[in-house]
């Protein structure tokens, strides 16, 4: 069994259910939890209220909006665990979906969140992020070595430059900082954690969005049980590859340094 968190809210519904539902088909049973124990549902913006005329460019897509309302439908979604009541022993795998409005910060600013990610690394369990969700590691600091579990690592997250600076640019208008979730990028302070900021992969300057049919398309990086992403364009590979991740740890297979491009 995997552990998913979420916020309270707010967060991206490809992010979360695509990853969940290619695990599912796999064998893998999730298993949610959320800061109070309480069922938490994604970014109604992304959901349902949408973006207007910029639709095609930030809406969730159809298809992948169906994979998240199946998970909502999953008993384990509908009774999730608190933070404070997780035990990190109990799972093979850790997935941390991203989003960016506010109620992000319920995860991204959590004690509890810093210390179930600290019990997974130090166990070498797999661990899946995307988007906002590397925030979360890069925030986690081992106190045995002062640094970030990220520290030594190749990762990579949402983008500055042409995904969270844009985004926020276009909608600014009549949004405000709907997609300003912390003054600094995410880009900027996961780069601050790592032992070198060529640590963090960017992948092709033009992103493309990637599908069921072409998951080639999506760009993520993998070092060792670590698989990272940049945002919802690439979560078919994502989830592939958090299969893959997955069933190799359950084997107990050697896990290389890969960087997926």
């Amino acid at each position: 069994m995997f552990l998913i968190l979420l916020p309270h809210a707010d967060y991206d519904p490809t992010e979360s259910g695509l990853p969940w539902q290619a695990a599912r088909q796999a064998g893998f049973e999730a298993c949610f939890a959320t800061p109070l124990g309480m069922p938490a549902y994604a970014d109604s913006r992304l959901v349902s209220l949408g973006f207007g005329p910029l639709n095609p460019m930030l809406m969730t897509r159809a298809a992948d909006l169906e994979r998240y309302h199946d998970m909502t439908r999953d008993p384990a979604f509908r009774d999730p665990l608190g933070y404070a009541d997780v035990d990190p022993q109990a799972f093979e795998g850790l997935l941390i979906p991203g989003g960016h409005a506010r109620g992000m910060r319920s995860l991204l600013e959590s004690d509890q969140v810093r210390r179930i990610i600290l019990a997974f690394f130090r166990a070498d369990k797999p661990v899946a992020a995307v988007c906002h969700g590397p925030l979360a590691l890069a925030r986690c600091i081992d106190p045995q070595t002062g640094h970030s579990v990220l520290y030594g690592r190749k990762v990579t997250a949402l983008l500055a430059g042409p995904m969270e600076l844009m985004a926020w640019i276009a909608t600014a208008p009549w949004l405000g900082r709907y997609y300003r979730t912390y003054d600094h990028s995410v880009e900027e302070e996961i780069k601050s954690v790592l032992a070198n900021p060529q640590d963090f992969i960017r992948g092709p300057l033009l992103p493309r969005r990637d599908s069921a049919q072409h998951p080639e398309r999506g760009f993520v990086v993998r070092d060792r049980n670590l698989l990272t992403a940049r945002w919802p364009g690439d979560c078919h590979r994502f989830a592939n590859e958090w299969v893959e991740l997955l069933q190799q740890a359950r084997t107990a297979q050697p896990q290389p340094l890969q960087v997926t491009r």
